[in-house]
């Protein structure tokens, strides 16, 4: 890639990430953040997976003070207003039971084996293990969620495995990590007119 293609690719991501931010990513991180608070148990110490920039966790926080957060990633992107720590993304440094809730918000498609790290949720999680993430059962689900991916993701640097599950695939994944879901949402009401007519769908849970 040449210098002037380089600049150029760098331009776009820029701007991408401020339409983002300003048009998508606050709708998101609290609509989130609601279905989040209101399955964690009273109490709770949370391991966030996958933290990011910390601001989901910061959001649920508000919400829930009586939450214990602290959150792992292999991409820390400070300031974090959250304790976290770097990790290798496929152990995850906390003993056996060592937290009530693991929580992975949009993570497992950005491995490249999803049940790794599900298996290492299921391990350190006392109580529960809260995911957030994407279905795709159709051809068309697998470009869009790719698009979003992209726009989301690219400017911040983040990897881009494009690794989505069907649900039959996440049945037998929670299957294998000896998860037994106990809730299912869909339709999370995650983007603002018009692009929810067409992003949120039947594509995230």
């Amino acid at each position: 890639m040449t210098r002037a293609n380089s600049d150029v690719r760098t331009a776009l991501l820029r701007s991408v990430g401020r339409i983002h931010g300003a048009v998508v990513s606050q709708r998101r991180i609290l609509r989130l953040a609601d279905h989040v608070a209101a399955l964690m148990p009273h109490g709770a110490s949370v391991l966030d997976i996958g933290c990011g920039d910390g601001k989901l966790a910061s959001q649920i926080r508000e919400q829930r003070p009586d939450l214990r957060i602290c959150g792992i990633d292999v991409l820390i992107r400070p300031p974090v207003p959250l304790p976290v720590a770097q990790f290798d993304g496929f152990r995850v440094p906390v003993r056996d039971g060592g937290v009530d809730v693991a929580l992975m918000v949009d993570v497992l498609h950005h491995t490249e084996d999803p049940l790794i790290l599900l298996k290492e949720a299921s391990r350190v999680a006392r109580q529960a293990v809260v995911i957030k993430d994407h279905v795709a059962d159709r051809r068309a689900a697998h470009i869009l969620l790719r698009i979003m991916d992209w726009v989301g993701n690219a400017p911040h640097g983040v990897a881009l495995p494009y690794n989505y599950l069907s649900r039959r695939q996440w049945t037998e994944a929670f299957r294998e990590a000896g998860l037994h879901p106990q809730v299912w949402r869909g339709r999370l009401d995650l983007y603002p007119r018009p692009f929810s007519l067409l992003l949120d769908r039947d594509m995230h849970f």
